[in-house]
């Protein structure tokens, strides 16, 4: 789940070039530095680069990116998505392309409900930063304050979780869990059953040594939330979270609930390795890490929500020492990417990317130029090795925003 959200046999992958698929623009510059971080007053993230560098959405540019998203649709075989991209005073484009079900032809339109995959991590993340403000807890307690039984429980702490620097193994690449899940997809999991599975393996590497992205970090993070709220998850996000941002159309499901209409998604991520039909499965599997359900008008909102700490009125999120503390965003995961408290920094956009069976998505946000992008589509079935979400976020920028290209490199498969 992350840049490969919630990707069952991947810890953290996304796709990367996609010249081939755009139409010929400059590109960044070669070598261009890591995002840098915030710096110490900065009520907003810091984009790489200090000009806004957005196009305005004019017609023209509008027909530019309705044949890139059809060129990446046709050459990674997508059934359907959904593209938004708004810029104050420059326009906005919000189109949607292909089908929603390929049974019934049903065509993709912006009001369907969307699996938004590991962009659960950016809510689970913010739930622990307001406890953190409240002074619930404090992101340099140990985990093993918390939950018992964590390997290196005593030296992990809450930041190294949500940076993705604990060194924990991700339970969603262990080959018992995975058959256990292909074997009855509608099956539900409990967090301490996914715990199990990441547990019967040593850990990678000390706390702190490096990033490796886990989907067993947010589970952690998401027991300590509902132990210091005294509520569920879902719950506490719900009233803490969702309502102040005004978001009706984003929930946290208790099971494998899906709100009308939604699109039905497609994997190849089955016991058979055979195209399946995901509406239907359960995503408890992810839960903390990856189980949320959104729309396109939601995450637009979210977007620069989550990027600047701020609610839409204008009230804090999450206070802005805790803020700039989430986007201190260290180099080294991928080129041109930095990862801070459940956010990316991709050459300057700020955000995330989902992915779960049969569903993928990308939700950033570009302070420089106070843009949002959002791409919903129904499969993550690759293509030659790299995230269909990425081959969209790709081409996209490369039009709208060419001095910050979304791009991020396709990491290994864990299986």
């Amino acid at each position: 789940m992350p840049l490969r959200s919630a990707r069952l046999r991947r810890g953290a992958a996304t796709a990367a070039v996609v010249a081939a698929l755009t139409a010929p623009l400059a590109a960044p510059p070669a070598g261009a530095a890591p995002p840098v971080t915030p710096a110490a007053g900065s009520p907003s993230p810091s984009p790489s680069d200090s000009t806004p560098g957005v196009r305005a959405l004019t017609p023209g540019v509008a027909r530019r990116l309705d044949a890139a998203v059809r060129e990446v649709m046709r050459e990674a075989h997508v059934p359907g998505v959904t593209v938004g991209a708004w810029t104050p005073d420059r326009g906005a484009y919000v189109r949607s392309f292909g089908v929603a079900d390929r049974r019934t032809g049903r065509p993709m339109t912006p009001d369907l409900y969307m699996r938004i995959g590991s962009e659960t991590k950016t809510f689970t993340v913010t739930a622990l930063l307001q406890l953190v403000d409240r002074g619930r807890v404090r992101l340099d307690d140990p985990i093993g304050r918390y939950v018992d039984g964590v390997p290196n429980g005593d030296r992990i702490t809450l930041r190294q979780l949500a940076g993705m620097r604990s060194g924990l193994f991700n339970y969603s690449e262990d080959d018992a869990f995975f058959r256990a899940l292909t074997a009855d997809p509608r099956r539900p999991f409990t967090p301490r059953q996914l715990l199990g599975y990441a547990f019967r393996h040593p850990v990678l590497f000390p706390p702190g040594r490096k990033f490796s992205y886990s989907n067993t970090n947010l589970i952690l993070l998401g027991l300590v939330v509902e132990k210091e709220s005294g509520q569920s998850l879902g719950g506490y996000i719900e009233r803490h979270v969702l309502q102040p941002a005004g978001m009706g159309d984003t929930l946290f499901p208790g099971g494998a609930g899906f709100p009308r209409p939604h699109a039905q998604g497609y994997t190849n991520q089955t016991a058979d390795g055979r195209v399946a039909e995901t509406a239907g499965w359960n995503p408890s599997w992810a839960w903390a890490a990856g189980a949320m359900v959104s729309t396109l008008r939601d995450l637009r909102v979210w977007a620069p929500t989550v990027a600047t700490g701020r609610f839409p009125d204008g009230r804090p999120m999450v206070s802005p020492a805790t803020q700039r503390q989430r986007l201190v965003t260290p180099p080294g995961a991928f080129p041109g990417a930095g990862y801070g408290l459940g956010v990316f920094d991709v050459r300057g956009w700020i955000g995330h990317n989902g992915s779960l069976p049969g569903y993928e998505s990308l939700t950033v946000y570009l302070p420089s130029a106070r843009t949002t992008l959002v791409v919903l589509l129904n499969t993550d079935i690759g293509h030659a090795g790299q995230e269909p979400s990425t081959l969209f976020g790709e081409a996209i920028t490369r039009i709208i925003s060419p001095g910050h290209v979304f791009a991020l490199p396709a990491q290994p498969a864990a299986r």
